[in-house]
């Protein structure tokens, strides 16, 4: 038991510049204007949430390390929808209520994307995207954000843990 204590541990993951990373990403101009995601909060935490999820897979495939910093990404994750809640105006009340539900959103999405993310899978992605990104069921309109996805999982996977923790490399945005 003293071992498990006294070994070392590798180097914290900050989570709040790994979120950041994902942010930046999920934020960049061309999902909107090559892709025609609508600029609504909701199409942001989409994004925001694809991209947090990306990273999740990638670092959890790294094994113990890599799921420590998988753990601390997605806890900032909800930290910062909680504090997006508060700057919103939601009362102290509300916030145990809307945090359920963006948790369970949360959740289903992640649950939705995760398996056409590892079998590589755009038609069924595409299907999951299109309701939540777009608002509606065509495949089609998600299609280009389903290859994107896709192809960002496989730039992730080809880079080593160090680099995707301090600049991962994605995908280039494409119609």
């Amino acid at each position: 038991m003293l071992k498990n204590l006294l070994r070392s541990r590798p180097a914290a993951v900050d989570g709040d510049a790994l979120y950041a990373l994902a942010v930046t990403q999920a934020r960049r101009p061309d999902f909107y204007t090559r892709l025609g995601v609508e600029d609504r909060i909701d199409a942001r935490f989409e994004l925001y949430t694809l991209h947090v999820l990306l990273l999740v897979l990638r670092l959890r495939d790294d094994g113990d390390r890599g799921g420590e910093a998988a753990q601390v990404l997605f806890d900032t994750y909800v930290s910062a929808l909680d504090n997006t809640l508060r700057e919103l105006g939601v009362g102290d009340v509300s916030v145990g209520k809307k945090m359920r539900k963006l948790g369970e959103s949360l959740y289903g999405r992640m649950a939705a994307y995760e398996a056409p993310l590892r079998a590589a899978d755009p038609d069924a992605l595409a299907a999951g995207l299109a309701r939540n990104v777009y608002g509606h069921d065509d495949g089609a309109a998600a299609a280009a954000l389903a290859r994107y996805a896709i192809a960002s999982r496989a730039c992730l996977a080809g880079q080593d843990f160090t680099a995707v923790v301090r600049e991962p490399e994605w995908a280039e945005i494409s119609a």
